[in-house]
């Protein structure tokens, strides 16, 4: 009974990790940064998941490409570069605070406090147009009469 659950835990431990034991460099510090880069590096078809643990085929060839740009002798943000400059800034995990992402880093709480602006003032003058709707008829005349003065 204890091999049965010990065999399916390590089938279902398997898919953890995407990389294929013939994408493994030999060298173990490349392949230690490699791994790195790739987790830090998104998967396109998979959305928002790195390519280290996507089974993705474009996965597969972004973590090739990371390892022949390490074998060639790129540091680890020139191959970041590499594949940005080829497949944009949306690859990255962690977008950068620059150019057209300050805007889009700044929109979000800049929406949030205008909508509550805007519900704040509606609230208000619903407020007060309840309180102006209250007013007796005599009430309401002696207030025109004061706002006259």
């Amino acid at each position: 009974m204890r091999s049965f659950f010990l065999i399916l835990c390590l089938l279902f431990a398997m898919p953890l990790y995407a990389v294929e034991p013939s994408e493994v460099l030999d060298d173990p510090v490349l392949e230690s940064r490699a791994r790195e880069i790739s987790k830090e590096l998104r998967c396109l078809v998979c959305r928002n998941e790195n390519i280290d643990e996507s089974h993705a085929d474009l996965a597969k060839d972004l973590r090739l490409l990371v390892r022949e740009r390490l074998v060639e002798g790129d540091s680890n943000v020139q191959v970041i570069n590499y594949i940005v400059e080829r497949y944009g800034e949306y690859v990255l995990l962690n977008p950068t605070l620059s150019g057209a992402n300050k805007l889009l880093w700044v929109a979000g709480p800049v929406m949030l406090f205008l909508a509550l602006g805007v519900g704040f003032a509606f609230v208000r003058r619903r407020q007060t147009e309840t309180a102006i709707e209250e007013l007796s008829q005599d009430e309401a005349a002696r207030i025109a009469e004061m706002l006259k003065d």
